[in-house]
């Protein structure tokens, strides 16, 4: 990779993807369902789960784009296998796995206006050079890099060559390593780029998300950043939203159903409450700027300000004992009470009164 062409590229901090402002606070989250091995390699459950999502308020369908040779070699031992007794895949190769779960190329053109037809955006993961290519040719909104991935730095500055907005996902990825991928997008040519913060582990304990790592990307790089949830729950993905997420993304089932990703993907109905849950989070989140709000006019006049607690003579001076800052409003500011403190009343004032600039000697045409 080219440091000095990387670093010659600006990355923009927020900007448009399918129509939807990402990096700006005060817009709502992108949701993202994605489909992974969800299809079940059927074309009508492909479109089915699309037309799904939709209804359960995602944004976007994510698909992945490979082939088993894209991924690996068609071995079924050593590192070709998964041993580990705890993984949900235990035993099963790479290629198997792969195999299962690939969702035919020439049904993603029709997937597409599936997608948009219902109103989703509709992007994809690539895997190699020749999805990448595909991809561009299906003119999708953006380019999905997977944490497995990141490493690949070829492949990313291919991708960012596009032109298009990359979405790199950090799963497993030291800081340096996400570094090493952002400088191989700038190398490409990127300005347009979503970090995602992702813990690789299928599916994912509460305790291994991290989310504050999502902070961390945000205040490095200066880009929009997300986070693609493996977690069985709902939690995650709203926490991350109020965190700064600008993008959230979650496999999605139409049904509950025995697939390759089942156990970190959400059915409709707990989709559904996802979406719900993140746009109430939202409202919540509401603006950054400070102020009173039309609902809090009324409470306005309830603010402390400056009243006459005991009668006042004209002439008299005005001390702790005869004015105090006290509820409702009406009065002077509180802070004015040590300029007031020693002044004199130039009228009479009755206890209950509100003190105004009027009724203190020497105070004219002062602020």
């Amino acid at each position: 990779m080219c440091s000095d062409q990387a670093r010659g590229v600006e990355l923009e901090s927020s900007f448009h993807v399918a129509g939807r402002l990402l990096g700006d606070e005060e817009h709502p989250c992108w949701i993202v369902a994605e489909i992974s091995a969800n299809h079940r390699q059927d074309r009508n459950e492909a479109a089915a789960l699309i037309r799904a999502a939709a209804e359960a308020g995602a944004d976007a369908v994510k698909t992945q784009t490979y082939r088993p040779e894209t991924m690996t070699l068609p071995l079924r031992e050593g590192p070709f296998l998964h041993r580990s007794a705890g993984s949900l895949w235990a035993g099963r190769s790479l290629w198997d796995l792969y195999e299962e779960g690939y969702l035919p190329w020439e049904w993603q053109s029709e997937l597409k206006q599936v997608a948009e037809d219902a109103g989703l955006a509709y992007f994809s993961s690539a895997y190699d050079r020749s999805s990448v290519d595909f991809l561009d040719r299906l003119e999708v909104p953006a380019l999905k890099i997977a944490s497995f991935e990141l490493v690949d730095l070829h492949l990313i500055e291919y991708a960012a060559s596009t032109g298009r907005p990359l979405i790199l996902s950090t799963g497993m990825a030291t800081l340096e390593e996400v570094q090493e991928a952002v400088d191989a997008a700038r190398s490409g040519g990127a300005r347009r780029l979503v970090l995602l913060k992702c813990t690789s582990g299928y599916p994912t304990r509460s305790c291994e998300v991290h989310l504050r790592g999502m902070v961390t990307l945000a205040r490095r790089f200066r880009t929009p950043v997300g986070f693609s949830d493996h977690t069985p729950g709902v939690e995650a993905a709203t926490a991350a939203v109020a965190a700064g997420a600008s993008v959230v993304e979650k496999h999605f089932l139409r049904e509950n159903a025995a697939t390759l990703d089942a156990e970190f993907s959400l059915a409709a109905d707990g989709f559904r409450r996802m979406v719900e849950a993140i746009r109430r989070v939202e409202i919540l989140l509401g603006r950054a700027e400070l102020g009173p709000l039309p609902c809090e006019e009324e409470s306005l006049g309830f603010r402390r300000s400056l009243y006459v607690v005991r009668d006042i003579r004209a002439g008299e001076v005005f001390t702790e004992d005869n004015i105090r800052s006290i509820r409702p409003a009406g009065g002077l500011a509180p802070k004015l009470l040590p300029r007031v403190l020693g002044r004199r009343a130039k009228r009479t004032l009755r206890r209950g009164e509100a003190l105004k600039v009027e009724d203190v000697e020497g105070w004219a045409g002062e602020p």
